[in-house]
């Protein structure tokens, strides 16, 4: 297995950079897995696909302000991106420019606040690129910071609210679980009209889902941790749906990686809480997921791997081709797939 093995060519006019409006007006690829037939419907017409019985896990994380602009004593700009609350005060984040922080550097935040600066404190540079930072006055860190967009977006967001998916409660992520982005009040409605019950659990979208491939075999690579938690209720439900024999379906990678990180070697689910490095590459046997609901992954991702290792590599890229030449928008606030 190379990585190379997950690459694919995408005109840079096929990168959405706005969402379309409303969610449930966006393309939706249908793929089966056992024929790789392929059938081009609108996002809403999900529910012909879907019925009683049916569960659809969705990840409830919420995007945070995670992108802070602040400068050092000697003047340098830095771009601080939070990753990861690990203690009071102190932060798992990004740096921009980060070569020259080192520990003890102090970097000055602006605030419009009356309740003080934040200052922050270079803690340790980790081999991976990360830094440890220690902020003061950290609970001024949201009114201070933006949402993060991806850097393949350069259309200015006009309502942050469009890069939230409308079942968002649990604030965490540095980037969206985009495969849910497609879906509406009323569309959900619609579904629970039919008897498709909605189960939340969460996985903060941090540098685990986005951070690139850049070893030739992707076994090689590390994925970082992302915080993840199930709860009991969701657990048992989930349970008695796969012993019911219903469809367990996942809203995105990330509910998939946290329902199999949750799932022992029977399929059972626990209630979990805590840090997920689950990397699903081909050759990997689900034991939850059933379908998946999920959009365009780039190339030589972890995430295409992962909708590789769920419907095979050779009719994903086949899917893709397809998509690329019939229009489809892709990446986070692209068109949607259903893979069954």
């Amino acid at each position: 297995m190379r990585t190379s093995d997950f690459d694919y060519t995408l005109p840079t006019d096929r990168i959405a950079q706005t969402p379309i409006e409303p969610r449930d007006q966006s393309r939706l690829m249908v793929l089966r897995r056992e024929t790789g037939c392929i059938e081009h419907r609108r996002f809403f017409e999900i529910s012909e696909y879907l019925g009683a019985g049916d569960v659809l896990v969705v990840n409830d994380s919420r995007v945070i302000p995670a992108r802070l602009m602040g400068h050092k004593s000697s003047g340098g700009k830095v771009e601080i991106v939070l990753l990861n609350r690990v203690d009071e005060g102190i932060w798992e984040t990004l740096a921009k420019p980060g070569k020259r922080l080192r520990e003890g550097t102090l970097v000055e935040f602006e605030s419009e606040s009356e309740s003080g600066e934040v200052k922050a404190e270079v803690l340790s540079k980790d081999e991976d690129g990360t830094f440890w930072l220690r902020f003061t006055n950290e609970g001024l860190l949201e009114n201070m910071g933006v949402v993060p967009l991806p850097p393949y977006i350069h259309a200015p967001l006009q309502d942050p609210e469009r890069y939230q998916t409308v079942y968002s409660r649990s604030k965490g992520s540095v980037a969206a679980p985009t495969a849910g982005l497609h879906f509406t009040p009323d569309l959900m409605r619609t579904l629970e009209g039919k008897g498709v019950e909605f189960l939340s659990v969460t996985l903060h979208v941090g540098l685990g889902s986005f951070r690139p491939v850049k070893v030739d075999d992707p076994r090689e690579h590390t994925l970082h941790q992302e915080y993840c938690e199930i709860g009991s209720g969701a657990a048992q439900r989930l349970n008695e749906a796969r012993r019911e024999g219903k469809r367990v379906i996942a809203v995105g990678t990330t509910a998939v990686r946290a329902v199999e990180w949750a799932a022992g070697a029977d399929g059972g689910i626990q209630s979990v809480r805590g840090w997920n490095d689950l990397y699903i590459l081909p050759g990997y046997r689900f034991r939850v997921i059933d379908a998946m609901v999920t959009n365009f992954h780039l190339p030589r991702s972890t995430l295409i791997m992962l909708v590789c290792a769920f419907a095979g590599r050779e009719k994903i890229l086949q899917a893709y081709e397809e998509a690329i030449r019939s229009g489809y928008r892709f990446y986070s606030f692209g068109d949607g797939m259903f893979i069954l």
